[in-house]
Protein backbone atom coordinates (compact mmCIF):
# COMPACT_ATOMS: atom_id res chain seq x y z
CA UNK A 1 0.00 0.00 0.00
CA UNK A 2 0.77 3.11 -0.60
CA UNK A 3 2.82 4.97 2.21
CA UNK A 4 0.64 7.24 4.07
CA UNK A 5 2.09 8.57 7.49
CA UNK A 6 -0.65 10.65 8.50
CA UNK A 7 -2.64 7.47 9.37
CA UNK A 8 -0.34 7.12 11.95
CA UNK A 9 0.85 10.43 13.66
CA UNK A 10 1.12 13.31 12.47
CA UNK A 11 5.25 14.42 10.89
CA UNK A 12 6.90 17.35 10.75
CA UNK A 13 7.14 18.35 7.06
CA UNK A 14 9.71 20.22 5.11
CA UNK A 15 7.93 21.50 2.22
CA UNK A 16 10.37 22.07 -1.08
CA UNK A 17 8.20 25.27 -2.76
CA UNK A 18 9.53 25.66 -6.52
CA UNK A 19 7.08 28.61 -7.27
CA UNK A 20 5.48 25.65 -9.55
CA UNK A 21 2.04 24.70 -9.37
CA UNK A 22 3.27 21.03 -8.61
CA UNK A 23 5.29 22.01 -5.36
CA UNK A 24 2.20 24.15 -4.35
CA UNK A 25 -0.33 21.58 -4.40
CA UNK A 26 1.70 19.06 -2.83
CA UNK A 27 2.30 21.19 0.07
CA UNK A 28 -1.46 21.83 0.61
CA UNK A 29 -2.09 18.40 0.61
CA UNK A 30 0.42 17.63 3.37
CA UNK A 31 -1.00 20.46 5.30
CA UNK A 32 -4.59 19.22 4.59
CA UNK A 33 -4.17 16.26 5.58
CA UNK A 34 -3.17 17.06 8.89
CA UNK A 35 0.97 17.27 9.08
CA UNK A 36 2.91 20.33 10.44
CA UNK A 37 3.97 21.79 7.25
CA UNK A 38 6.72 24.57 6.70
CA UNK A 39 7.44 26.09 3.00
CA UNK A 40 11.29 26.20 1.75
CA UNK A 41 12.00 28.22 -1.22
CA UNK A 42 15.23 27.20 -2.65
CA UNK A 43 17.68 30.25 -3.61
CA UNK A 44 20.28 28.16 -5.95
CA UNK A 45 21.62 31.15 -8.05
CA UNK A 46 24.03 33.50 -6.51
CA UNK A 47 22.61 35.97 -8.97
CA UNK A 48 18.89 35.96 -9.21
CA UNK A 49 18.16 38.90 -10.40
CA UNK A 50 19.76 37.17 -13.62
CA UNK A 51 17.20 34.94 -13.90
CA UNK A 52 13.94 37.13 -14.23
CA UNK A 53 11.10 37.47 -16.66
CA UNK A 54 11.51 35.46 -19.68
CA UNK A 55 13.79 32.51 -17.94
CA UNK A 56 12.72 28.74 -18.51
CA UNK A 57 13.59 27.34 -15.33
CA UNK A 58 12.69 27.50 -11.82
CA UNK A 59 15.41 30.04 -10.52
CA UNK A 60 13.83 33.50 -10.55
CA UNK A 61 12.49 35.62 -8.10
CA UNK A 62 9.16 35.76 -9.05
CA UNK A 63 9.32 31.96 -8.47
CA UNK A 64 10.48 33.00 -5.02
CA UNK A 65 7.85 35.44 -4.14
CA UNK A 66 5.26 32.78 -5.79
CA UNK A 67 6.24 30.27 -3.41
CA UNK A 68 5.84 33.03 -0.53
CA UNK A 69 2.22 33.95 -1.71
CA UNK A 70 1.18 30.09 -1.85
CA UNK A 71 2.93 29.31 1.66
CA UNK A 72 0.82 31.97 2.70
CA UNK A 73 -2.85 31.24 1.03
CA UNK A 74 -1.99 27.10 2.65
CA UNK A 75 -1.16 28.77 5.75
CA UNK A 76 2.24 27.54 6.52
CA UNK A 77 5.12 29.17 7.68
CA UNK A 78 7.76 29.98 5.33
CA UNK A 79 11.63 30.64 4.64
CA UNK A 80 14.30 31.10 1.70
CA UNK A 81 17.37 29.07 2.28
CA UNK A 82 20.55 29.85 -0.17
CA UNK A 83 22.06 26.77 -0.89
CA UNK A 84 23.35 28.65 -4.23
CA UNK A 85 27.27 27.34 -3.56
CA UNK A 86 25.98 24.09 -3.09
CA UNK A 87 24.24 23.95 -6.14
CA UNK A 88 27.18 25.46 -7.75
CA UNK A 89 29.51 23.13 -6.98
CA UNK A 90 27.29 19.80 -6.97
CA UNK A 91 25.30 20.81 -10.19
CA UNK A 92 26.41 23.39 -12.39
CA UNK A 93 30.27 22.50 -11.81
CA UNK A 94 29.42 18.73 -12.60
CA UNK A 95 27.33 19.63 -15.64
CA UNK A 96 30.21 21.93 -17.06
CA UNK A 97 32.76 19.14 -16.26
CA UNK A 98 30.58 16.48 -17.81
CA UNK A 99 29.96 18.04 -20.84
CA UNK A 100 33.94 19.10 -20.97
CA UNK A 101 34.59 15.39 -20.73
CA UNK A 102 32.33 14.14 -23.77
CA UNK A 103 29.47 12.97 -21.58
CA UNK A 104 25.48 14.51 -21.40
CA UNK A 105 25.12 14.70 -17.58
CA UNK A 106 21.00 14.62 -16.06
CA UNK A 107 21.24 18.03 -13.95
CA UNK A 108 17.69 17.54 -12.73
CA UNK A 109 19.22 13.92 -11.35
CA UNK A 110 22.06 15.34 -10.06
CA UNK A 111 19.58 17.98 -7.93
CA UNK A 112 17.71 15.43 -6.52
CA UNK A 113 20.63 13.45 -5.49
CA UNK A 114 22.61 16.35 -4.06
CA UNK A 115 20.60 19.18 -3.09
CA UNK A 116 16.79 18.13 -2.61
CA UNK A 117 17.66 14.80 -0.69
CA UNK A 118 20.98 15.72 0.42
CA UNK A 119 21.63 19.13 1.34
CA UNK A 120 18.13 20.15 2.13
CA UNK A 121 17.09 16.71 3.78
CA UNK A 122 20.11 16.42 6.49
CA UNK A 123 18.97 20.53 7.17
CA UNK A 124 15.77 19.47 7.21
CA UNK A 125 16.38 16.50 10.01
CA UNK A 126 19.08 18.24 12.12
CA UNK A 127 15.82 21.03 12.68
CA UNK A 128 14.05 17.93 13.62
CA UNK A 129 11.65 18.08 10.81
CA UNK A 130 10.56 14.12 9.55
CA UNK A 131 10.16 14.36 5.95
CA UNK A 132 11.23 16.21 2.55
CA UNK A 133 7.70 16.96 0.20
CA UNK A 134 7.74 17.63 -2.99
CA UNK A 135 5.65 18.15 -6.21
CA UNK A 136 7.38 15.09 -7.95
CA UNK A 137 5.01 12.76 -9.21
CA UNK A 138 6.45 9.14 -7.97
CA UNK A 139 5.05 7.16 -4.83
CA UNK A 140 7.16 5.76 -1.90
CA UNK A 141 5.03 2.72 -0.96
CA UNK A 142 5.99 1.14 2.84
CA UNK A 143 6.01 -2.93 2.88
CA UNK A 144 5.30 -4.69 5.83
CA UNK A 145 8.29 -5.00 7.23
CA UNK A 146 8.55 -1.10 7.46
CA UNK A 147 11.50 -1.07 4.26
CA UNK A 148 10.43 1.52 1.29
CA UNK A 149 10.24 1.23 -1.97
CA UNK A 150 10.05 3.61 -4.92
CA UNK A 151 7.30 3.39 -7.40
CA UNK A 152 6.36 4.87 -10.51
CA UNK A 153 3.82 7.29 -10.50
CA UNK A 154 -0.34 6.30 -10.95
CA UNK A 155 -0.25 8.21 -13.51
CA UNK A 156 2.39 7.34 -16.40
CA UNK A 157 2.43 10.32 -18.46
CA UNK A 158 3.33 12.48 -15.67
CA UNK A 159 5.76 9.82 -14.03
CA UNK A 160 9.47 11.51 -12.63
CA UNK A 161 10.13 8.55 -10.98
CA UNK A 162 13.59 8.16 -13.30
CA UNK A 163 15.22 11.28 -11.66
CA UNK A 164 14.42 10.00 -8.49
CA UNK A 165 15.94 6.97 -8.88
CA UNK A 166 19.46 8.14 -6.81
CA UNK A 167 17.34 8.34 -3.89
CA UNK A 168 18.63 5.59 -1.40
CA UNK A 169 17.04 3.98 1.27
CA UNK A 170 17.75 6.12 4.18
CA UNK A 171 16.25 9.12 1.21
CA UNK A 172 13.58 7.16 0.90
CA UNK A 173 12.30 7.28 4.11
CA UNK A 174 12.11 10.68 4.59
CA UNK A 175 10.40 11.20 1.21
CA UNK A 176 6.65 12.70 0.66
CA UNK A 177 5.42 12.76 -2.72
CA UNK A 178 1.69 13.69 -2.05
CA UNK A 179 0.93 14.09 -6.48
CA UNK A 180 2.35 10.26 -7.06
CA UNK A 181 -0.51 8.02 -5.78
CA UNK A 182 -3.71 10.27 -7.38
CA UNK A 183 -4.63 9.65 -11.56
CA UNK A 184 -5.43 13.31 -12.15
CA UNK A 185 -4.09 15.38 -15.27
CA UNK A 186 -2.19 18.20 -15.39
CA UNK A 187 -5.10 20.68 -16.04
CA UNK A 188 -6.98 18.73 -12.97
CA UNK A 189 -3.42 19.60 -10.59
CA UNK A 190 -4.08 23.51 -11.30
CA UNK A 191 -7.93 23.37 -11.02
CA UNK A 192 -7.31 21.82 -7.56
CA UNK A 193 -4.27 24.68 -7.48
CA UNK A 194 -7.51 27.09 -8.42
CA UNK A 195 -10.11 25.97 -6.22
CA UNK A 196 -7.38 26.63 -3.27
CA UNK A 197 -7.00 29.99 -4.29
CA UNK A 198 -3.33 29.36 -5.40
CA UNK A 199 -2.44 31.83 -7.87
CA UNK A 200 0.13 29.69 -9.64
CA UNK A 201 -2.70 27.60 -11.19
CA UNK A 202 -2.13 29.22 -14.57
CA UNK A 203 1.55 29.19 -14.39
CA UNK A 204 3.29 27.77 -17.28
CA UNK A 205 5.40 24.68 -16.21
CA UNK A 206 9.21 25.06 -16.07
CA UNK A 207 11.23 23.43 -18.57
CA UNK A 208 14.98 23.04 -19.89
CA UNK A 209 17.74 23.65 -17.41
CA UNK A 210 16.95 25.84 -14.60
CA UNK A 211 20.30 27.38 -14.37
CA UNK A 212 20.35 28.58 -18.01
CA UNK A 213 18.01 30.95 -18.44
CA UNK A 214 17.49 31.45 -21.83
CA UNK A 215 17.95 27.62 -23.39
CA UNK A 216 21.00 27.85 -24.52
CA UNK A 217 23.07 25.23 -23.37
CA UNK A 218 25.43 25.64 -25.99
CA UNK A 219 26.24 29.34 -25.62
CA UNK A 220 26.47 28.85 -21.49
CA UNK A 221 29.17 25.98 -21.91
CA UNK A 222 31.28 27.95 -24.27
CA UNK A 223 31.06 31.04 -22.17
CA UNK A 224 32.96 28.33 -19.56
CA UNK A 225 34.82 26.17 -21.76
CA UNK A 226 35.64 28.94 -24.48
CA UNK A 227 35.28 28.07 -28.10
CA UNK A 228 37.79 25.96 -29.31
CA UNK A 229 37.71 24.71 -33.03
CA UNK A 230 37.81 21.09 -34.01
CA UNK A 231 36.84 18.55 -36.90
CA UNK A 232 33.67 17.17 -37.81
CA UNK A 233 34.33 13.49 -39.54
CA UNK A 234 32.88 10.80 -40.82
CA UNK A 235 33.39 7.08 -39.26
CA UNK A 236 36.43 6.56 -42.07
CA UNK A 237 38.24 9.90 -40.42
CA UNK A 238 37.49 12.24 -43.60
CA UNK A 239 37.24 15.50 -42.49
CA UNK A 240 33.25 16.93 -43.36
CA UNK A 241 33.56 20.53 -41.42
CA UNK A 242 34.49 22.19 -38.06
CA UNK A 243 32.93 23.23 -34.84
CA UNK A 244 33.89 25.78 -32.42
CA UNK A 245 33.81 23.17 -29.14
CA UNK A 246 33.32 19.08 -29.05
CA UNK A 247 31.50 19.37 -25.53
CA UNK A 248 28.68 21.72 -27.81
CA UNK A 249 27.40 18.31 -29.04
CA UNK A 250 25.88 15.16 -28.10
CA UNK A 251 25.49 11.67 -29.08
CA UNK A 252 22.64 11.53 -31.40
CA UNK A 253 22.25 14.80 -32.23
CA UNK A 254 21.14 15.58 -35.88
CA UNK A 255 20.46 19.52 -36.01
CA UNK A 256 22.89 22.09 -36.00
CA UNK A 257 25.99 19.75 -37.26
CA UNK A 258 27.08 22.73 -39.99
CA UNK A 259 28.18 20.28 -42.66
CA UNK A 260 28.18 21.35 -46.08
CA UNK A 261 29.15 17.91 -47.65
CA UNK A 262 25.85 15.27 -48.41
CA UNK A 263 26.06 12.05 -46.83
CA UNK A 264 26.53 9.28 -49.79
CA UNK A 265 23.34 8.40 -49.24
CA UNK A 266 21.54 11.71 -48.92
CA UNK A 267 20.54 10.30 -45.64
CA UNK A 268 20.62 12.54 -42.80
CA UNK A 269 23.68 12.25 -40.02
CA UNK A 270 24.05 12.17 -36.24
CA UNK A 271 26.41 12.67 -33.60
CA UNK A 272 27.89 9.31 -33.11
CA UNK A 273 31.08 10.11 -30.90
CA UNK A 274 32.30 13.00 -28.90
CA UNK A 275 36.33 12.61 -28.67
CA UNK A 276 37.15 15.69 -25.99
CA UNK A 277 41.29 14.49 -26.41
CA UNK A 278 41.19 15.29 -29.87
CA UNK A 279 38.05 17.99 -29.95
CA UNK A 280 36.83 15.78 -32.59
CA UNK A 281 33.03 15.05 -33.26
CA UNK A 282 32.25 11.97 -35.53
CA UNK A 283 29.24 11.87 -37.46
CA UNK A 284 27.08 8.78 -39.35
CA UNK A 285 23.83 7.59 -39.97
CA UNK A 286 21.07 6.43 -37.81
CA UNK A 287 21.62 2.61 -37.74
CA UNK A 288 25.51 3.23 -36.34
CA UNK A 289 23.41 4.89 -33.25
CA UNK A 290 21.92 1.28 -32.24
CA UNK A 291 23.58 0.00 -28.95
CA UNK A 292 23.43 -3.30 -27.50
CA UNK A 293 24.75 -2.95 -24.55
CA UNK A 294 26.65 -0.51 -21.64
CA UNK A 295 28.51 -0.23 -19.01
CA UNK A 296 27.06 1.89 -16.16
CA UNK A 297 29.05 3.33 -12.85
CA UNK A 298 28.57 4.21 -9.13
CA UNK A 299 25.14 2.31 -8.84
CA UNK A 300 22.26 3.65 -6.30
CA UNK A 301 20.12 1.10 -5.24
CA UNK A 302 16.90 2.22 -3.64
CA UNK A 303 16.51 -0.96 -1.24
CA UNK A 304 19.00 -3.46 -1.56
CA UNK A 305 21.13 -4.12 -4.40
CA UNK A 306 20.31 -6.77 -6.79
CA UNK A 307 22.75 -9.98 -5.93
CA UNK A 308 23.06 -12.06 -9.38
CA UNK A 309 21.85 -11.39 -13.07
CA UNK A 310 18.23 -10.35 -13.37
CA UNK A 311 15.92 -8.84 -16.21
CA UNK A 312 14.27 -5.32 -15.85
CA UNK A 313 12.59 -3.05 -17.65
CA UNK A 314 15.12 0.35 -18.12
CA UNK A 315 14.44 4.14 -19.19
CA UNK A 316 17.50 5.51 -20.31
CA UNK A 317 15.85 9.13 -20.43
CA UNK A 318 14.00 11.66 -18.53
CA UNK A 319 10.76 11.08 -21.07
CA UNK A 320 11.86 7.56 -22.74
CA UNK A 321 10.22 4.47 -22.67
CA UNK A 322 10.80 1.08 -21.58
CA UNK A 323 12.89 -1.39 -22.95
CA UNK A 324 13.59 -4.66 -21.39
CA UNK A 325 17.05 -5.71 -20.47
CA UNK A 326 19.72 -8.25 -18.83
CA UNK A 327 21.75 -6.50 -16.06
CA UNK A 328 24.32 -7.89 -13.30
CA UNK A 329 26.57 -5.77 -11.09
CA UNK A 330 30.42 -7.08 -12.12
CA UNK A 331 33.16 -5.35 -10.00
CA UNK A 332 31.24 -2.45 -9.17
CA UNK A 333 29.76 -1.70 -11.98
CA UNK A 334 26.13 -2.51 -13.92
CA UNK A 335 26.77 -4.29 -16.70
CA UNK A 336 23.65 -4.08 -18.90
CA UNK A 337 22.59 -6.44 -22.30
CA UNK A 338 19.48 -4.89 -24.11
CA UNK A 339 16.96 -7.65 -25.48
CA UNK A 340 16.20 -4.96 -28.50
CA UNK A 341 18.87 -2.56 -29.94
CA UNK A 342 18.28 0.99 -28.50
CA UNK A 343 18.89 3.96 -30.42
CA UNK A 344 20.78 7.34 -29.53
CA UNK A 345 22.57 5.81 -25.70
CA UNK A 346 24.68 8.52 -24.63
CA UNK A 347 27.49 8.28 -21.85
CA UNK A 348 26.95 10.72 -19.16
CA UNK A 349 23.16 9.83 -18.99
CA UNK A 350 21.13 7.43 -16.25
CA UNK A 351 19.79 3.96 -16.73
CA UNK A 352 17.14 3.38 -14.27
CA UNK A 353 16.31 -0.15 -13.73
CA UNK A 354 12.72 -0.85 -12.72
CA UNK A 355 11.15 -4.32 -11.51
CA UNK A 356 7.68 -3.54 -12.80
CA UNK A 357 6.91 -0.23 -11.16
CA UNK A 358 9.16 -0.27 -8.45
CA UNK A 359 12.80 1.50 -8.96
CA UNK A 360 15.22 -1.20 -8.53
CA UNK A 361 18.29 1.75 -8.64
CA UNK A 362 20.52 3.93 -11.10
CA UNK A 363 23.78 4.32 -12.31
CA UNK A 364 26.04 6.38 -14.53
CA UNK A 365 26.46 4.98 -18.13
CA UNK A 366 30.25 5.01 -18.27
CA UNK A 367 30.64 3.60 -22.09
CA UNK A 368 27.88 1.63 -24.76
CA UNK A 369 28.80 -1.15 -27.15
CA UNK A 370 27.54 -0.66 -30.41
CA UNK A 371 24.96 -3.39 -32.78
CA UNK A 372 27.27 -2.89 -35.42
CA UNK A 373 31.32 -2.68 -34.00
CA UNK A 374 33.09 -1.22 -31.96
CA UNK A 375 32.50 0.55 -27.79
CA UNK A 376 31.50 4.01 -27.83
Amino acid sequence: MTETPQRTRPLRVLAAMSGGVDSAVAAARAAEAGHDVTGVHLALSANPQSFRTGARGCCTIEDSRDARRAADVIGIPFYVWDLADRFREDVVEDFVAEYEAGRTPNPCLRCNEKIKFAALLDKALALGFDAVCTGHYAQVIRRDDGTRELHRASDMAKDQSYVLGVLDDRQLAHAMFPLGDTLTTKDEIRAEAERRNLAVAKKPDSHDICFIADGDTQGFLADRLGRSEGDIVDEAGNRLGTHEGAYGYTIGQRKGLRIGTPAPDGKPRYVLDISPVTNTVTVGPADALDVNGLRAIKPRWCGAAPTGPGTYTAQLRAHGGETEVRAEVVDGALEVSFREPVRGVAPGQAIVLYDGTRVVGSATIASTTRATAGVA
